[in-house]
């Protein structure tokens, strides 16, 4: 059965933090953005999540993290289009990402890359911007 993708709760912190840190993403700030991240449970065991950071029609999606026991299944593009419509629901126009070791993923899910001064400033002051990504990974956008 596949996972379940629902919203976390904060009790679900620990086990995503977890799960950042086995994919060697950084965690800085996430736990500011319990109520807009998502799990994938498997069972009662979170397998698969995906953040976003919300700045009114621009959004940050960041931490979306596969547990390896589960790759390769889709969960990830699961995941992160279920991160899409929930920005779509709370009115976002784009969704930018950072990504060191994604960038032939995400293009997949229709985000081409861009130059770090055309990100929204709303988002370039996220704690990921300014101090949790180094200046070489890559940006990307999507609109909605």
């Amino acid at each position: 059965m596949a996972p379940e993708i629902t919203a976390a709760t904060p009790a679900d912190l620990p086990a995503v933090l977890e799960l950042i840190d086995a994919s060697g993403l950084p965690r800085a700030g996430l736990d500011n953005h319990v109520a807009t991240t998502l799990v994938a449970r498997e069972s009662s065991r979170i397998v698969g999540t995906a953040a976003l950071e919300l700045y009114g029609g621009s959004a940050l999606l960041r931490s979306v993290a596969v547990a390896a026991a589960v790759r390769g299944q889709g969960l990830g593009q699961r995941l992160t289009t279920a991160a899409l419509e929930l920005a779509s629901r709370h009115g976002v126009r784009t969704v930018y990402l950072l990504t060191e070791t994604a960038g032939e993923f995400f293009p997949k899910l229709g985000f081409t890359m861009i130059e770090r001064s055309a990100v929204d400033p709303a988002v370039q002051v996220s704690q990921e911007f300014t101090t949790a990504c180094p200046a070489s990974a890559l940006v990307m956008a999507k609109q909605i």
